[in-house]
């Protein structure tokens, strides 16, 4: 019988959280660029980059947030767009 030992290891549940938490970024992401893409606001490679590099889960939530309300892509990194509410 195989030595199943890893899959409930602390190891093991480490890297399955890297994994949810990689998700959750990658599907954050995906929402903002849907989001700007259903209003019609057309994203530079550059701002498409910064959305898609960005590792934290909060600053990818104010941008969702701006998203909703900016003119253009780049809107949603002007800390005014998203401070309130």
């Amino acid at each position: 019988m195989a030595d199943l030992s890893f899959y409930i290891s602390p190891l093991s549940e480490e890297i399955r959280e890297e994994g949810r938490v990689q998700g959750r970024l990658q599907g954050r992401a995906e929402s903002i660029l849907l989001l700007l893409g259903a209003r019609g606001i057309d994203v530079p490679d550059a701002t498409r980059e910064k959305i898609t590099a960005c590792g934290d889960l909060e600053q990818l939530r104010q941008w969702l947030r701006a998203a909703a309300h900016v003119t253009s892509a780049e809107g949603i990194f002007r800390e005014e767009t998203y401070a309130s509410g």
